[in-house]
């Protein structure tokens, strides 16, 4: 090696570079594999993980393994506008599929609707920029999600390693869905080979995505696996013990799936919908908190910082967004009017600074986000609003309620990214305005991205069905007609928001968990339970350190990989259309 070559290892000395050309062109192009891979799972699974940790890994092997960059702070700020991209991901996952599901594809605007969750995505962070100082720096709140990304890009050497892992898996993962797609096998219907009764439901789903995801949330999924398992293994032997399996038009109904449609799914999305309220409620008293952080950051004129955007820029950011976020919902439906589309900004507005805050105190604090129970109330006060001033019908107001639902949906989720992303430049020395104004750069292309994935796939595969159930967007579409007066299953969806609240109150978001494991079919919660037992087996053997240096990454690669070639998958059934 001759002495004119660079040093490995991060820089020592001289400026760092930071926000660059280089950091902003390699965070679009994880972002976009983010947004598309995390989305894809959330459209499965009913849930989504933080995307933060794989693009710090996947930064570390362009940044260094191939470009030979090496400041710490400059792929930092790959992380922030990669997971700036991948913001829109949970925030549009978990509101948009309802109107699809409801039958309103082809009736919404959808560049109004992506406009609008660029703005609230702007909005939202301009909102929680000013709390910065007083959360990370005074209050020091935990922020897990925020340290483990800081260990990644300290540790140059593990991060090249750990991006080697997930590329590997990634491709293993591509090719094995190829050949499960080309073969037509996807499912193992074990059970039925053996012999036992058909209500077991013992076909596992053929998803190494699925063992991914539970290794990653490793014994927080329990609850998901304990739900699935109650319903197919505990209340169906005893509906058949005692002989009280349902039956319509005379027939008795002991097909899983039937009996899934008919009495698990409704009780589940009762579930998900009580959990999430009681969730939301149990973070109301980070209102007082959030009121006194921000009391505090007045007084200390933390904005003012000249490591800070100034606090005109963020004036003009919300003014501006609001502005859009109004325009949105006037032209979101023909009945609207300039006198609700004005309060369904405003409210819209208002929501986005309150919840934005509780979220980022909840997650900083927990590690637990709410995000989707607050989008729930949020559609529910929107549809509220559309009813007011002589009321609309039903579709417009539906779709209007939606697309604002959305664009508040994206700003909360972009703010609590954005305090995520800033406790991991606390602690490796990053420079605050440089990664505020990399989080309004990736926010933009999120939802472009998002949405074109949407309809992609429902164009192919349809949503809210077995290939893609959308349990979030399915909750929300119960929970619109129940509102709006359709003909749901009430008693279920009671029974199960009693159900759902009650386990909450005991742990929070347990409601939530146990309720997908009622809602998703059950070949998904017995894959899920390999993982979860991969992962406890790796721990106990192991070590937790060789999960989350080795683990960890195999396990994203195995999600990255498994979620392109499905997206492919889906271009090449339109093509083939």
């Amino acid at each position: 090696m001759s002495d004119k070559s660079p040093p490995a290892g991060p820089l020592m000395r001289g400026p760092y570079p930071e926000l660059t050309p280089h950091a902003v062109i390699v965070g679009y192009f994880l972002g976009i594999i983010l947004a598309v891979s995390i989305g894809y799972a959330s459209l499965k699974l009913g849930f989504s993980i933080e995307g933060s940790e794989l693009a710090a890994i996947l930064g570390f092997g362009i940044l260094r393994g191939m470009l030979r960059r090496r400041s710490i702070v400059e792929n930092n700020v790959v992380q922030t506008v990669a997971s700036g991209v991948n913001g829109a991901s949970s925030g549009m996952m978990f509101s948009v599929p309802a109107i699809f599901i409801l039958g309103y594809g082809t009736e919404f605007n959808p560049y109004v609707l992506t406009f609008g969750a660029i703005a609230g995505a702007f909005l939202g962070i301009a909102f929680i920029i000013p709390l910065r100082k007083q959360m990370i720096d005074y209050e020091r709140l935990t922020y897990p999600g925020g340290v483990a990304v800081a260990s990644i890009l300290k540790s140059p050497g593990a991060g090249i390693r750990k991006a080697s892992l997930l590329v590997g898996a990634m491709l293993l993962s591509g090719v094995v869905h190829i050949v499960s797609l080309v073969s037509g096998v996807e499912y193992w219907p074990l059970f039925e080979q053996l012999g036992l009764p058909a209500y077991l439901n013992g076909t596992w789903y053929l998803s190494l995505m699925t063992v991914a995801v539970a290794f990653i949330a490793g014994r927080g999924g329990l609850a998901f696996i304990i739900g699935g398992f109650v319903c197919y293994w505990v209340l169906a032997p005893l509906l058949a013990l005692t002989h009280a399996f349902p039956v319509i038009d005379g027939v008795t109904i002991t097909d899983p799936d039937a009996l899934r449609l008919i009495l698990f799914r409704p009780t589940g999305i009762g579930m998900l919908i009580g959990g999430a309220v009681v969730g939301v409620f149990f973070a109301l008293p980070l209102i007082t908190s959030a009121i006194k952080s921000m009391q505090s950051s007045a007084k200390s004129n933390a904005a003012l910082s000249r490591d800070e955007m100034p606090i005109k820029l963020l004036y003009f950011a919300v003014i501006g967004a609001a502005i859009l976020l109004g325009v949105m919902a006037v032209t979101s439906a023909r009945e609207v009017g300039l006198l609700r589309g004005v309060t369904m900004a405003a409210l819209g507005t208002v929501w986005i600074w309150m919840a934005g805050i509780i979220l980022s105190e909840s997650i900083g604090r927990t590690n637990w986000s709410p995000l989707s129970g607050i989008t729930l109330i949020a559609v529910t006060l929107l549809i509220m609003v559309t009813q007011m001033f002589g009321g609309m019908s039903t579709g417009p107001a539906i779709i209007a309620a939606i697309t604002v639902g959305a664009a508040t949906c994206v700003a909360m989720s972009q703010a609590t990214d954005l305090m995520l992303d800033l406790k991991t430049g606390y602690l490796v020395g990053a420079t605050p305005r440089q990664q505020q104004l990399g989080q309004f750069m990736g926010a933009w292309l999120g939802p472009i991205v998002v949405i074109i994935l949407i309809f992609m796939l429902h164009k192919a595969f349809g949503l809210g069905g077995k290939e893609f159930p959308a349990p979030q967007g399915q909750a929300l579409a119960s929970m619109i007609e129940g509102i709006t007066g359709g003909d749901v299953p009430s008693a279920k969806y009671m029974a199960g928001a009693l159900l759902g609240g009650l386990l909450s109150l005991l742990q929070t978001g347990l409601g939530i968990t146990v309720g997908l494991g009622f809602y998703l079919p059950f070949s998904i919660v017995l894959t899920y339970a390999v993982g979860t037992l991969v992962r406890e087996i790796v721990d106990r053997t192991k070590g937790k350190k060789w999960a989350e240096d080795k683990g960890i990454p195999i396990a994203a690669g195995l999600i990255v990989g498994e979620a392109l070639v499905g997206v492919g998958n889906a271009v090449y059934v339109i093509a083939a259309a």
